[in-house]
């Protein structure tokens, strides 16, 4: 049964960064494409980067530039690296294969 568990999040100030980790259960994790979405309350889930079995990265707008998506199927692991962050970015973040499969999520916030 497949099973996402993120990691990492926090407080952080305005330009600071973040590395965020995702465990994932699921059997042949290198088949699949990994997502990371954000979501705030009241507002839909954002898809904000994901990167493909053959390793290619795709990024929302504003993640472009700002956030590297990397996974390692040795270790079934998705990480996300949020670099310059801003207020903005303040989310739960998640992992997941998308539709309905994502984990429980982490916080980060962005305040001075």
């Amino acid at each position: 049964q497949e099973r996402f568990v993120e990691s990492g999040g926090g407080s952080v100030q305005p330009g600071g960064s973040l590395r965020l980790s995702c465990v994932v259960s699921l059997s042949r994790f290198r088949d699949y494409n990994m997502h990371w979405s954000r979501q705030v309350p009241g507002k839909q889930r954002e898809l904000i980067a994901t990167i493909t079995t053959e390793g290619m990265t795709i990024y929302e707008y504003s993640a472009k530039g700002r956030f590297i998506i990397s996974r390692d199927n040795g270790k079934n692991m998705v990480y996300l690296q949020m670099n310059s962050l801003k207020p903005e970015d303040t989310a739960v973040y998640f992992c997941g294969t998308g539709g309905s499969s994502w984990g429980q999520g982490t916080q980060v916030t962005v305040s001075s």
